[in-house]
């Protein structure tokens, strides 16, 4: 039997293409801006990095394309003050699962200052025992490494644990990697071939896994 779930956020529990528009305009301004230079020359890889930003930290998109440093550093640094204030809603399904009687965490990948202020402003905060912010920008913590981390500190053992995510190279690569279970939320099926202990295009499926 499960004792805990492990969240992640973006893509997850709300869709980033809600917000895309109104959190990145100015970034993507500044990538069209700069579209010119060589790194940038086809306009199908300025789509590709905004498409990216929807889901990946930034750092590993710069580091994937190559961004020159000072694109990057230009957008490092709005990165880190940013944050989004208007109101947001999570998916229909993540209610269902709030009243599951299981510890709930959340890790999730990014700029604290945007992280918190998505979480304030989706209004779950009080859902979970803990909110972990892997900041790639301080840090080369992973989400393997917070997620070893829960276990040592509340004595889970791998079979206690379900992971939740979008990613199947992060959070779902990470609790594979442990022996954990994992909950692959593939709404689009961008993701059929992908490793996983389960997989689903709603979210609402981990009440059928938990019981």
């Amino acid at each position: 039997m499960k004792k805990a779930l492990l969240f992640d956020l973006d893509n997850t529990i709300y869709p980033v293409s809600a917000i895309a528009d109104q959190l990145f305009t100015s970034l993507f301004n500044l990538l069209d801006e700069n579209s010119a230079m060589i790194n940038l020359s086809n306009t199908n890889t300025v789509e590709l990095i905004k498409e990216e930003m929807t889901r990946r930290p930034f750092q590993h998109i710069a580091d994937k394309f190559e961004l020159d440093t000072n694109i990057r550093n230009q957008m490092l640094r709005a990165l880190r003050q940013l944050t989004f204030d208007l109101p947001m809603e999570p998916f229909a399904d993540y209610h269902e699962l709030k009243p599951i009687p299981l510890d709930k965490f959340l890790v999730t990948t990014g700029f604290p200052k945007l992280q918190y202020s998505k979480i304030k402003q989706l209004g779950i905060a009080e859902d979970f025992k803990e909110i972990i912010i892997v900041d790639p920008d301080q840090s080369n913590r992973t989400k393997k490494d917070v997620f070893e981390w829960i276990m040592a500190k509340y004595n889970f053992q791998p079979e206690d644990l379900l992971v939740i995510g979008d990613d199947p190279e992060s959070e779902i690569k990470a609790g594979l990697t442990l022996g954990i279970d994992t909950f692959l939320f593939d709404p689009a099926g961008k993701h059929l071939k992908a490793a996983a202990t389960y997989r689903s295009d709603e979210l609402i499926t981990v009440l059928a896994i938990l019981k």
